[in-house]
């Protein structure tokens, strides 16, 4: 058994399907087949249902599958510890983020960081904060930037970022000559909502008193749809200012502050307190909280 096999065997089970499997990992449906039946005739017993239209571990697999995910992280691991022992940085810098972090928060960090250090590859888990955080915990990554607070017991957590929560409106909006608004006049509008997340929650709870006149036009899954969808005018959302600097400067949005609510995103950097991190995150972890001391500075 070595690590390929492993490898195919979590893509089987992730997407519970030999073919599909075979194209993440860039083999035929038979020699995917082939290499777990060589697993299984190694542990003599069969680790996969394959009597059903969805593949799915059997009670011996779902043991295996424990320990397969734990051999590979050290794995992974073992990689990073040999890596730290050059001079500079190398390897993979793991790290996760959601997508509007990535789009409005990182590139600059992430440029600066490949300008210092070229030979590290830097990998991205994109999924929510929770999802993030569990992939930390477990070791799968190596660093988080999440939605704060966070109360996660292991992690340390270091605030990066910090930005106002203001009204999204379209440029032809009567609202958009307002500097602020109430959330009852708010409410008034055609709403976009993200489909989960923090904002979600905010929003949930900022027109709770409000629900039997809300108008919810649209439940969407990324920032940048409901920016685009704001600007055309179909709607009104609640934003992080600066993720909507560029529509306000290129004047198809405006930005309009909620009266009476101190409304805030904070983000912060998450690692495990008890892990020594490898030179690559350490790097990252340095580099980010200093940028983020510089823009607090301005």
């Amino acid at each position: 058994m070595d690590f390929d096999q492993l490898i195919t065997f979590l893509e089987v089970v992730k997407l519970g399907n030999f073919s599909r499997a075979g194209q993440k990992v860039l083999r035929s449906q038979s020699a995917v087949s082939a290499q777990i039946r060589q697993i299984e005739e190694e542990y003599g017993e069969r680790l996969l249902d394959r009597s059903g239209k969805v593949v799915r571990l059997t009670p011996a697999g779902e043991v295996f599958f424990e320990y397969v995910q734990r051999m590979l992280t050290l794995y992974q691991e073992s990689k990073r510890a040999v890596a730290d022992q050059g001079q500079q940085p190398r390897g993979v810098l793991a790290i996760g983020a959601n997508e509007a972090t990535c789009l409005y928060v990182l590139p600059n960090v992430f440029a600066k960081y490949s300008q210092l250090y070229p030979d590290v590859q830097i990998s991205i888990y994109r999924n929510f904060s929770r999802k993030i955080l569990e992939r930390v915990h477990d070791g799968s990554i190596d660093v988080g930037v999440v939605t704060m607070p966070v109360k996660s017991p292991g992690l340390k957590v270091r605030s990066i970022f910090r930005d106002r929560l203001m009204l999204m409106v379209d440029a032809k909006n009567p609202l958009a000559k307002m500097k602020s608004v109430s959330v009852a006049v708010a409410a008034e509008q055609p709403q976009l909502y993200p489909k989960t997340g923090y904002t979600r929650q905010l929003l949930d709870k900022l027109f709770r008193p409000y629900q039997s006149q809300l108008r919810v036009r649209m439940e969407l899954p990324s920032v940048g749809m409901i920016k685009s969808f704001v600007a055309a005018g179909l709607g009104v959302s609640l934003i992080s200012a600066r993720y909507a600097a560029d529509d306000v400067k290129a004047g198809t949005a405006k930005l309009v502050e909620i009266e009476n609510e101190d409304l805030w995103r904070e983000l912060g950097v998450v690692y495990q307190s008890n892990r020594t991190l490898p030179r690559s995150a350490k790097t990252f972890v340095d580099l980010i909280l200093n940028e983020a001391m510089l823009a607090k500075g301005r």
